[in-house]
C-alpha cells in the first residue's frame, strides 16, 4: 500500500518515531508541512501532490486549518484523517461538536481517533471512525531503574483551556499532598525527570480518553495514578485498576489507595512492573505506527459525486 502521509512541521509533541512506525509498514511518502502550506492545501496538492499514486492520503494536519478548507478536501481520493483532538467535540470547548460538523462534510473519510469511546461515538454519528491509541516514542523513554526521589508528581502543561479540569484537579490535590508539579523540555530532562518519579499523577479530567503522558510515565517506571476514564477505555487498553494501573474518580479515592501503596511497596512495585510491561508492548510508537497501517488497510467508502462548482473549481485549479 502507498501512503501519502501529510503531518505538521511545527508540532509541540515529537511524534517522529510514531511517523517511522508507519513507514515501516507501508510505502510511505512522508512530507512535513508548513503552517502556510496547511493553509493553502490546493495550491500545495496542486504544485506538489499526484493523487492518482496514493492508495491512501492521510492527514495529520491541524483541525483549524482542515475545517477551512473542507471545499478543496472534498476532492481528495481515498481520504483517511488522523485525529488526537477528536475528543474536543463531546467536551465544552471551542471546538465542541465541530469535529461531528466537519466529518459530516467528508462521511466517506476514515477517522482514526486516538479515544476508543470517541471513535465510538462518531461511528453512532454514522462515520467510518476507528480506535487506535496514543503511544509514546520508545527510543527516548524507558525505565532506567534508578532511585526514585520524587514520590508523588505530574509533569506537563496545565494552561489550556482543554486542561482547565486537570489543573483544578491537580491544585486541589496539592493542597493535601506533597504533591510536585513541574515542566521540563523534552528528550533528556523529560526522560531523566520521569525516572525520579514513584507515583505520576494523571489528571486528564473530563477528556474521556487517556493522553499520552499515561503511557510515557508507565513506559518510565511510574505508579501511574490515572482518573478513571470508565470501564469502555480502559478495557480497550487492557488498563486494570491495582494491577498495572491505579485508576481514581475523586482526591479521596486518590488519597485512599496512595495509602495502601505507601503501606504496601511491594504492591506498588508490581503495579509499576506490571504497567510498565503493557506500555511497552502495546504503545511504544512502533507498536502503534503498525496498528495505523492496519486500519489504513480495509476498503473505504465510496465518496459522494462532486457538485458541479466543485468540478469546476478542480478544473480550474482553484
Amino acid at each position: 500500500m502507498k501512503v501519502l502521509f501529510l503531518v505538521q512541521k511545527e508540532q509541540r509533541a515529537i511524534l517522529d518515531r510514531l511517523y517511522d512506525g508507519v513507514a515501516a509498514h507501508c510505502e510511505c511518502d512522508l512530507r512535513w508541512l508548513s503552517s502556510n502550506e496547511q493553509r493553502n492545501l490546493r495550491s500545495y496538492f496542486r504544485r506538489e501532490v499526484d493523487v492518482s499514486r496514493y492508495d491512501r492520503i492521510v492527514f495529520f494536519l491541524r483541525f483549524k486549518q482542515e475545517i477551512r478548507q473542507v471545499g478543496f478536501i472534498r476532492t481528495i481520493p481515498n481520504l483517511v484523517i488522523l485525529e488526537h483532538d477528536a475528543y474536543q467535540n463531546y467536551i465544552p470547548c471551542k471546538y465542541t461538536g465541530k469535529f461531528s460538523a466537519h466529518y459530516r462534510r467528508l462521511p466517506w473519510a476514515r477517522v482514526i481517533s486516538s479515544g476508543f469511546v470517541v471513535a465510538e461515538r462518531l461511528r453512532e454519528e454514522g462515520f467510518d471512525a476507528v480506535f487506535v491509541p496514543k503511544g509514546y516514542d520508545q527510543t527516548q523513554l524507558e525505565d532506567q531503574g534508578r532511585e526514585r526521589d520524587i514520590e508523588l508528581a505530574f509533569v506537563g502543561s496545565t494552561n489550556s483551556v482543554a486542561y482547565s479540569g486537570r489543573k483544578a484537579l491537580l491544585d486541589e490535590l496539592g493542597r493535601v499532598e506533597p504533591l510536585v508539579v513541574t515542566r521540563t523540555k523534552s528528550g533528556e530532562e523529560y526522560r531523566e525527570t520521569l525516572n525520579r518519579i514513584r507515583f505520576f499523577v494523571s489528571a486528564d479530567v473530563g477528556m474521556g480518553e487517556f493522553m499520552i503522558k499515561n503511557f510515557e510515565a508507565m513506559a518510565c517506571g511510574c505508579v501511574l495514578l490515572a482518573y478513571d476514564q470508565g470501564a469502555e477505555e480502559s478495557q480497550a487498553l487492557g488498563l486494570q485498576d491495582m494491577h498495572n494501573v491505579v485508576f481514581y474518580q475523586s482526591i479521596a479515592q486518590l488519597q485512599e489507595k496512595l495509602a495502601i501503596l505507601r503501606g504496601d511497596p511491594e504492591l506498588a512495585k508490581r503495579i509499576a512492573r506490571n504497567g510498565r510491561e503493557l506500555a511497552v508492548t502495546q504503545f511504544s510508537f512502533a507498536r502503534i505506527g503498525q496498528r495505523i497501517v492496519e486500519v489504513l488497510e480495509p476498503a473505504l467508502r465510496a465518496p459522494a459525486p462532486l457538485s458541479l462548482l466543485e468540478k469546476v473549481r478542480v478544473k480550474l485549479g482553484i
